[in-house]
């Protein structure tokens, strides 16, 4: 038996019916035709499916998509801006914290979530924030670089290059 909920993905409204089992990502990826964002394990265990649901990272693997009903759900496509790439995305490629970009949406969203509660974290509450998710190629301190550089550049600051001293490589 499926039932009928309302999403708000990314500020579009959609009317889904969805069966008790289905997943947000699921609902997300298929349905809504949103591949931003990944899935990885399946467990909530790499964050590669994070959405931001009520200004609030999840794992959408992990969220049945009758949860969703009536929540504010923003993916990666949701946000760009004006068609472009938002100043966290840019910030993403410009310090290197794009490597194989698989679990890039995921870990820009987590960071956005932080900056929208905390817009002058330190290093270690970056640390904290992304720990749950996972990403094999950057060894992190380029996404920590990317995230302080965001936080400046959010507050009119010049970015500061390798500011967790691990350099440009």
């Amino acid at each position: 038996m499926k039932r009928l909920i309302t999403l708000s993905v990314n500020g579009d409204v959609y009317e889904v019916a969805v069966a008790g089992h289905q997943r947000l990502i699921d609902v997300i990826r298929d349905v809504i035709g949103l591949t931003g964002t990944k899935e990885g394990c399946g467990e909530g265990e790499c964050g590669a499916c994070t959405v931001i649901m009520d200004g609030r990272p999840v794992n959408s693997c992990l969220i049945l998509a009758a949860q969703g009903d009536g929540a504010e759900i923003v993916t990666i496509e949701g946000l760009m801006v004006d068609g472009g790439m938002s100043l966290i995305q840019r910030m993403f490629v410009e310090k290197g914290a794009i490597q194989c970009g698989f679990c890039s949406p995921g870990m820009i969203l987590t960071a956005q979530a932080l900056l929208d509660e905390n817009p002058e974290p330190t290093e270690e509450a970056i640390r904290e924030a992304v720990s749950g998710n996972l990403c094999r190629c950057t060894g992190y301190d380029k996404i920590v670089d990317a995230v302080l550089a965001t936080a400046l550049a959010m507050r009119g600051e010049p970015a500061l290059a390798g500011a967790t001293g691990s350099g440009e490589a």
